[in-house]
């Protein structure tokens, strides 16, 4: 083999040795092995982890990315599932239910539904996996007036970021809190807390705000020392102009009016949720946190359609 032969091999094979350890360190899809996630992070502490055998194999082996499109699509499923009900209301002008029959979360094919955002949403060692839409861990049919305890929008939202794969890159917990605060401390390797005015949201991400006694909690308040109520719903559609609010986005939350419901919500030119003075465009929530969710891909691969 001449010099300048042999000079050629070489560099090529130089060029290729990068490519080669970025071929090898790229994850794979499907995982030969289901991901190990904590058997508890909740109230029952911090587990070991374990293979949750309540997650499907095709999100705990990750058969596809975590993608942006199949995550807002889970969220899309499940409003369908519940009669695409669009809520724009303000929340502080909705009346309570004055009978169970009127409320979806209890009516038959829903409430198992609901069980199965706890079921498979929650770590397996904690009692909420046990719940339904109107049942307690023992199965005794809870009162459906004083039913605050058992709020399921979190448990919605972990399971939607459990079927789409995160896997342990999200805090799944039945308070919006929980996740919200690990992600402002950056305890959350797979999700970070934006101030709603400098950061647009985007496909796949979430936004939340205090509720009730926590409605005045702002970004400048991240991470709080304490748990406290909120709301969050995951961004299925952006770029949006028509009604209610002209500039929108549109989101869908668990547990809102008992149900899966869209929601349409504010933004400024930008895309935000609130201008530079901090102030929230929208009415009736003062959105404190938008959590971008670190995907690792917009949509599943177009070989795989």
């Amino acid at each position: 083999m001449s010099r300048k032969v042999a000079l050629t091999a070489s560099r090529t094979l130089t060029m290729m040795a990068p490519l080669a350890f970025l071929v090898a360190c790229a994850p794979r899809y499907p995982s030969p092995h289901a991901a190990r996630t904590p058997s508890a992070q909740y109230a029952a502490g911090q587990g070991g982890l374990v293979v949750d055998e309540h997650v499907p194999d095709f999100a705990s082996r990750n058969f596809e990315p975590f993608n942006r499109q199949d995550a807002a699509a889970i969220a899309m499923r499940e409003w369908r599932l519940f009669g695409q009900p669009v809520d724009d209301d303000d929340p502080e002008l909705r009346p309570e239910a004055q009978s169970a029959s009127v409320k979806p979360e209890r009516m038959p094919g829903l409430w198992q539904r609901i069980g199965e955002y706890w079921w498979i949403g929650q770590d397996p060692g904690e009692s909420e996996v046990a719940w339904t839409g109107k049942h307690d861990t023992t199965g005794a049919v809870t009162d459906y007036v004083h039913d605050a305890t058992f709020a399921w929008s979190a448990a919605f939202i972990s399971y939607v970021m459990r079927v789409a794969g995160a896997n342990d890159r999200f805090a799944y917990s039945p308070n919006h809190s929980t996740y919200i605060n690990a992600a402002a401390s950056g305890t959350e390797s797979g999700v970070r807390a934006h101030d709603p005015a400098t950061y647009a949201p985007a496909l796949g991400d979430l936004i939340c705000v205090g509720r009730a006694a926590s409605k005045s909690v702002r970004f400048a308040d991240l991470p709080t020392r304490y748990g406290f109520p909120a709301h969050c719903g995951i961004v299925v559609a952006t770029g949006q102009n028509g009604q209610p609010f002209g500039r929108q986005i549109s989101i869908i939350g668990g547990n809102v009016d008992d149900a899966v419901a869209l929601t349409h919500v504010p933004v400024g030119p930008d895309g935000r949720l609130a201008d530079a003075a901090g102030h929230s465009y929208d009415p009736r929530y003062p959105w404190c946190v938008v959590l971008q969710v670190l995907y690792d891909a917009d949509a599943e691969p177009a070989t795989d359609q």
